[in-house]
């Protein structure tokens, strides 16, 4: 498994999925699944309030991201709270030479 603090020069292209789900009563399953069926190699889950900016499992997957990989989500509510926060997040990836896929 790479660093995913180090710089590549080769990138490998990899599939990165975040995962969220609100409050305990519910579960991460289903978004796990739909994720690694569509290829996702690394997947950082959370439970945690769409509300709260401090996502750690949310920052841990940007800071993962890399050149020519794919962030994915199954829902666009899983990942932003608002299409500001939304806007913001994939001028992030964009910017680390990523790409974003939501499933649904």
């Amino acid at each position: 498994m790479r660093n995913p603090n180090a710089k590549r020069d080769n990138p490998i292209m990899e599939v990165i999925g975040y995962c969220r789900v609100s409050t305990d009563g519910q579960t991460l399953d289903a978004q796990v699944v739909e994720q690694k069926a569509t290829g996702a190699t690394r997947i950082f889950s959370e439970k945690q309030s769409g509300t709260r900016s401090d996502r750690p499992q949310l920052r841990k997957a940007r800071t993962a991201i890399g050149k020519g990989d794919t962030l994915i989500v199954s829902r666009l509510d899983r990942l932003a709270r608002s299409t500001r926060d939304l806007l913001n997040i994939l001028h992030e990836v964009s910017e680390h030479g990523a790409t974003f896929k939501s499933l649904s």
